[in-house]
């Protein structure tokens, strides 16, 4: 067989498993409706839990910058790329979460891959929940440090394995709010035995930031806990930020190790300089119009109550994220299919996104939605899930 075929077999099983993946032709701006390939959806699968990325004042900020810098940064942060807006974006940022300093990645992907390679190698070890992202479970396997996973936020399974280890440096890795289940780390617990057996903690908070927390700093905010407490605070600007980009927040050290230590901060382009001034325009946002967080809130709210009376078993999530568990992949996917034809965009997701035997449909609630949205949602896979399962 040649490369070629070994590759197309692949693609082949993957379709029989019903796994395979495509891409949906997006044909207009996010938000609560959306036209995907022609045809208008209720957009069910978007991160933008605020709805800021159609927002006026993230455009208008996005577009006089583009005016003023122009579109490509020129280089990376060390050479050319590090405009005064850049700058701006990191004090606000760092402001903002209660955190001396900040430093911008131009993705959350590579971010986790930078952040956890720069703090940990051969002779150290890394923890990481069960159901943690990918780019964090990657991160950790590439940085050479002994990776242990623990069961799903199970502090005891955590505590047993940091209490065996011996390695130079400890961290702990988390998502703060899981993105495939929606459900909280418990990071209280998490900060308090990552101090008594003096490892690191690090939480991603894509998911947290902008939606958790009475100002809407996310995770650290909501369980109160400061920089000594969580000193590595990861969170992305493409959800709830409705822009793009990631960022780390901690100590003075901790910045200056990863300026001069994480790979793929040094060896990438910066983010054009507009994607910043859209990012400073929705954090403004952010912390003005907190109605934006109350609604959503109410709306999950709701969401939970009308499934409930229609029967509907939901996995336990106080977030945005809402999944139903189905189990099996090709029925996931034909709901999903099923639900696209009545005009309802929502994510069949299945392994390997999800261990074996756990593919569902992931269910995500926006500012923008309605009451009325939600109702006319659940109706329709109340009906369907009664034909297909």
């Amino acid at each position: 067989m040649s490369p070629l075929d070994s590759l197309a077999a692949a693609l082949t099983q993957r379709k029989q498993q019903h796994l395979y993946r495509s891409r949906p032709l997006l044909e207009s701006a996010q938000g609560a409706r959306v036209c995907v390939d022609g045809k208008n959806y209720h957009n069910f699968c978007s991160n933008d839990y605020l709805g800021l990325a159609n927002h006026p004042q993230v455009i208008a900020a996005f577009q006089q910058a583009a005016n003023d810098y122009g579109v490509g940064s020129g280089g990376s942060h060390l050479v050319c790329g590090h405009s005064r807006l850049h700058h701006q974006l990191e004090e606000e940022l760092a402001a903002f979460t209660g955190r001396d300093r900040v430093l911008l990645f131009s993705t959350g992907y590579m971010a986790n891959l930078g952040i956890i390679n720069a703090l940990v190698g051969k002779q150290d070890a890394v923890f990481e929940d069960k159901l943690n992202h990918a780019s964090l479970l990657d991160g950790g396997l590439l940085s050479g440090a002994k990776f242990q996973r623990f069961l799903h936020n199970d502090v005891a399974s955590l505590a047993k394995k940091l209490s065996a280890s011996t390695a130079t440096r400890k961290l702990i890795v988390v998502d703060g709010v899981f993105s495939m289940d929606g459900d909280c780390a418990p990071l209280t617990e998490l900060a308090a035995l990552a101090q008594q057996q003096n490892a690191w903690l690090m939480v991603d908070d894509a998911h947290g930031f902008g939606v958790l927390g009475e100002q809407g700093a996310g995770c650290a905010e909501h369980f109160q806990l400061d920089q000594q407490q969580l000193p590595i605070l990861m969170a992305t600007l493409g959800k709830a930020a409705g822009s793009f980009g990631a960022f780390v927040a901690g100590s003075e050290v901790l910045i200056e190790t990863l300026i001069q230590f994480a790979r793929p901060y040094i060896y990438t382009t910066a983010l054009p300089p507009a994607v910043a001034a859209a990012s400073l325009a929705s954090l403004a946002v952010i912390r003005d119009d907190r109605a934006r967080r109350q609604k959503l809130q109410h709306l999950i709210g709701h969401f939970k109550q009308q499934a409930q009376a229609q029967g509907i078993a939901l996995m336990p999530s106080d977030t945005a994220i809402q999944p139903l568990l189905i189990g099996d992949s090709a029925k996931a996917l034909a709901i999903s299919q099923a639900l696209a034809a009545q005009g309802f965009m929502v994510g069949a997701i299945r392994p390997p996104t999800v261990p074996n035997n756990t593919a569902r449909l992931r269910i995500t609630l926006t500012a923008d939605h309605s009451e009325q949205h939600i109702n006319d949602l659940v109706v329709a896979l109340a009906q369907i899930m009664a034909e297909l399962c």
